[in-house]
């Protein structure tokens, strides 16, 4: 009797990923989806929001609307630029809005004729000047931060507080009302159909991105954000780089100040960038930007400023007070933290 023959078993030929798990892969989707959620849910939001509003709010889609609504982003989406700079080192500006009602108040005064009080220089050099103080004020704020060790938030909430008291004494605590023909230009003049406002602010969201993700400062930037007492070890220039960024957030806060005093046609301390600070925090928050630092995401910030713009619009279009907006903006703040503290925890 033969004996019994046995066959190989046979080793199944590995397969690769099923077709879902390569599509999952390529859309980051890895770990599943609270991961993508977390870091690009701003862009789903944004979407729900518009075709909520195509569908429920009137005249939503007219020409009218969204002509409105690019007249009211370019200051929250500039002051967001500087704040998603100023959060990438682990710290905060309150004083965005204050360094807006100043730069508007500089600029109102050095528009005005010497009768008047004012100093009667050009809308070109009162722009300059209005910018000058706005940087001059965020470095301000960058020097008592990195020098004098003072916590970012209690900083800015000196200037916050102080600030806006320094505006109403340039303008004598009196709104003032500025008939300059260039103004007409900034809150009308369109390019290709797009307000020219809306330009500066595209421009200065890529100039921003280059300096984050091309630049030695940019590297520096988030480094000191990661870990600053490892950033002063390895001998990058903390200080300096602190005041620049503060700077440079006054800086873009007073180039959205003289845009919302043009809008206006005056200069009104008490209104003009008044707790747009939340807009702006909350917009680098939803945009996936980490108040802990060491992160900043540029076209996030952007895309949660329309969010936030749009929101507000939103509910005002729905008869909700400015009151019902704010406080719809803290919730989300704190939604977004609380998912950012989930992330961290896993």
């Amino acid at each position: 009797m033969s004996a019994p023959t046995t066959s190989a078993p046979v080793t199944p030929e590995p397969s690769g990923p099923s077709e879902p798990s390569a599509l999952r892969a390529r859309l980051g989707l890895g770990q599943g989806w609270g991961p993508w959620l977390r870091s690009r849910g701003i862009y789903l939001a944004l979407v729900v929001l518009v075709l909520y509003n195509a569908f429920f709010t009137v005249n939503f889609l007219t020409l009218a609307t969204i002509q409105l609504l690019f007249a009211q982003l370019p200051p929250v989406i500039i002051v967001s630029l500087g704040m998603a700079l100023v959060i990438g080192t682990g710290g905060v500006d309150l004083s965005v809005g204050a360094i807006m009602a100043i730069a508007s108040a500089v600029l109102a005064r050095f528009v005005l004729a010497p009768g008047d009080g004012g100093l009667g220089a050009s809308i070109g050099v009162a722009m300059l000047a209005a910018v000058v103080a706005g940087v001059l004020v965020g470095a301000f704020n960058g020097t008592v931060v990195a020098l004098g060790r003072v916590q970012p938030i209690v900083a800015t909430l000196g200037v916050l507080v102080a600030g806006r008291g320094v505006a109403l004494v340039i303008t004598g605590g009196a709104l003032i009302e500025l008939f300059v023909p260039f103004f007409k230009t900034v809150r009308l003049g369109r390019l290709l159909g797009v307000p020219y406002v809306m330009w500066v602010a595209a421009i200065l969201a890529v100039a921003a991105a280059v300096l984050v993700r091309r630049s030695a400062f940019g590297y520096r930037l988030l480094a000191i954000g990661g870990n600053r007492r490892a950033s002063v070890l390895a001998g990058l220039p903390v200080q300096r780089t602190l005041v620049t960024v503060y700077a440079i957030s006054g800086g873009l806060a007073a180039v959205a100040g003289v845009i919302a005093t043009a809008r206006l046609r005056a200069s009104d301390p008490s209104y003009i960038g008044l707790l747009i600070e939340l807009s702006a925090i909350t917009a680098v928050v939803v945009g996936g930007g980490a108040l802990s630092g060491g992160q900043v995401r540029i076209l996030g910030t952007v895309v949660g400023a329309v969010f936030i713009q749009l929101l507000e619009t939103t509910l005002v279009s729905h008869n909700v007070p400015d009151s019902g907006a704010r406080i719809v903006e803290a919730l989300i703040i704190i939604a977004a933290i609380y998912v950012q503290r989930s992330r961290s925890t896993t």
